[in-house]
């Protein structure tokens, strides 16, 4: 088996996360200079890095070869972040309607939580990519979470890492209930979101954008692991691209 070019093969992937997160943050921009609600809050994006690649791929026994990309379909991520639980549907459809990107597999753990608490929506889609050796298509996997579904996907990631994967019981329990408690917010903001809109047009008015409010939430891309929920990860497996204009902290 020929050894993979690990610079070129993932050349394309961060091209791809470029693009995306560009192409996404100027649906953001056009609506709210048109002064409508934009659905997409914050955009940010990675590139697994090679020992997570490994890591990954030896836990689920792939073969790490050229298609190692379609068996994982997460070395390419991107993160939306909504306000409100009715955002992400319609970011959903945002993506379904676009002509360079092909929903291929779909998660909603949104309506149906991960036995851990787990909330997000995935997509995992075929992005065209125009390269200086002609078109290809590659697997983006995009997560799409409300502002309190990234909280506490980051709280039980950090806790994921200092635990080794095996969080005690009664932590466990207590992420349960914190999840519990978050989804029971997320539902209540969802019913005053039409208020919610209106402070925030008053913000703006005032020159205190939303961006400075909000700026502290840490954004993780491996937070989440599709194949077992836990989301553990190895400490090689931390180091990984950030979208640095969008993250005041740093999968």
């Amino acid at each position: 088996m020929q050894k993979l070019d690990w610079e070129l093969y993932l050349l394309p992937f961060e091209q791809a996360v470029e693009e995306i997160k560009v192409k996404l943050k100027n649906i953001r921009n056009e609506l709210r200079k048109r002064k409508e609600h934009s659905p997409i809050e914050f955009v940010t994006g990675r590139v697994k890095s090679i020992p997570s690649i490994y890591n990954k791929a030896n836990r689920l026994q792939f073969q790490i070869d050229e298609n190692i990309c379609w068996e994982l379909r997460d070395i390419a991520g991107i993160r939306i972040i909504c306000q409100f639980i009715d955002d992400i549907p319609a970011v959903v459809e945002m993506i379904r309607h676009r002509s360079d990107m092909r929903i291929y597999l779909e998660k909603d753990y949104v309506s149906r939580p991960k036995e851990s608490g787990y909330r997000g929506y995935h997509l995992a889609v075929e992005y065209e990519l125009m390269t200086a050796r002609g078109q290809v298509v590659i697997p983006v996997e995009i997560q799409i979470r409300t502002l309190n579904m990234n909280f506490w996907a980051t709280i039980e990631h950090s806790l994921n890492y200092k635990y080794e994967g095996i969080i005690p019981s009664a932590i466990r329990q207590r992420l349960i209930e914190a999840a519990k408690a978050s989804s029971k917010l997320d539902s209540e903001m969802n019913n005053i979101r039409e208020e919610i809109k209106e402070a925030q047009v008053e913000f703006t008015a005032k020159e205190v954008p939303m961006e400075s409010l909000l700026s502290l939430v840490e954004l993780d891309l491996d937070v989440d692991d599709e194949e077992t929920g836990e989301g553990m990860k190895t400490k090689e497996g931390k180091k990984r691209l950030h979208d640095d204009d969008e993250l005041a902290a740093g999968s």
